[in-house]
């Protein structure tokens, strides 16, 4: 139970952003992102600071552009929904390619594409330099219940084994000659997962009995290479913040 988990987003390097103690990061990654979030959308100037500062960021974490721009595609639904706002919501319309648009529609869906791209980017940009279990750990240093971190810390280390478990079910059934491929064909497979639920329940009770046996009172003893953070990294991960929200300032100001 001991081994660390790496996950598919996480990215080995060893910059100055990965050997950042990990509740760090994740106070610099929140506050970046409720600056974002709290930034009006009406000044396109501040979300291309903030683009620029973070792209900075990401080169200091020595992780790949591509890498980033392809693990965006998860805010394809919030991008679909930013392109009907403009046709849909009210107010003063103006004419674009002989289309009417909404002009409120356009700044929303302008608003909505930005922040949910940043949002993202900042978060893909935590899990690549943190690994999961060193997130969880932050987590739990940031005063998150122990309840809900050693939950997490349970599902992921074993979702890849009941997902392995369900690929082999799902290969001696198409080595018997079941492969089902439409809805009405997939009764034998809901029966192979409900027996998957059944097994993986069980095997929760016989891990949780072994712990309980050897001394866990619900929280795991943090590793050995932690380290407490200092003020220099506390000020580096500041760095970020402070200057996101130092050009929503200046932005006021001027404003």
């Amino acid at each position: 139970m001991g081994a660390g988990h790496a996950h598919a987003l996480y990215v080995h390097e060893h910059s100055v952003v990965h050997h950042l103690p990990p509740h760090v990061k994740v106070v610099a990654g929140f506050t970046f992102v409720a600056t974002v979030a709290s930034t009006p959308r009406e000044v396109p100037a501040v979300f291309a600071v903030h683009a620029l500062l973070l792209l900075v960021a990401v080169r200091l974490a020595r992780i790949p552009l591509r890498f980033v721009l392809a693990r965006l595609v998860v805010v394809a639904p919030f991008l679909l929904l930013a392109l009907v706002v403009p046709f849909v919501a009210a107010g003063e319309r103006i004419d674009v390619v002989g289309l009417s648009l909404s002009v409120d529609g356009l700044w929303g869906a302008f608003g909505i594409a930005v922040k949910a791209l940043l949002g993202a980017a900042t978060s893909i940009l935590l899990v690549a330099t943190t690994e999961v279990p060193g997130l969880l750990r932050g987590l739990e240093r940031l005063r998150v219940p122990p309840t809900l971190t050693q939950i997490a810390t349970f599902m992921v280390r074993y979702l890849e084994v009941i997902a392995g478990e369900f690929a082999r079910q799902r290969v001696a059934m198409t080595s018997r000659g079941h492969d089902p491929r439409w809805l009405w064909q997939l009764r034998p497979l809901a029966a192979s997962a409900g027996a998957l639920f059944v097994r993986s329940y069980e095997r929760g009770e016989r891990v949780h009995a072994a712990m309980l046996a050897r001394g866990y009172v619900g929280v795991l003893p943090p590793p050995a290479s932690e380290r407490a953070a200092r003020p220099a990294d506390w000020a580096l991960a500041a760095t970020l913040p402070a200057l996101a929200i130092a050009a929503r300032l200046v932005e006021r100001s001027l404003a």
